[in-house]
């Protein structure tokens, strides 16, 4: 797919989205930028993804604090 940005707009098939809504965070990787999907609703996108977790919260809050070191020194 190549789409071509004008203005500052890059333009996302309709059937793109359908699937993943229209709002999305842009991220520089490398030499690359990446959509990321955002949800309307990001606390419920928290909730749904972490409803099974068996860990603390404070584990998981390790975790997130551990990963985003290692993806902010890439």
């Amino acid at each position: 797919m190549v789409t071509t940005a004008k203005n500052g707009y890059v333009y996302i098939p309709e059937d793109l989205r359908e699937k993943f809504g229209e709002r999305f965070h842009v991220v520089e990787r490398d030499d690359s930028l990446v959509l990321v999907p955002v949800s309307d609703d990001s606390l419920e996108v928290l909730r749904d993804e972490f409803l099974d977790a068996e860990k603390s919260a404070q584990k998981l809050k390790e975790r997130a604090l551990k990963e985003g070191v290692e993806e902010a020194g890439k």
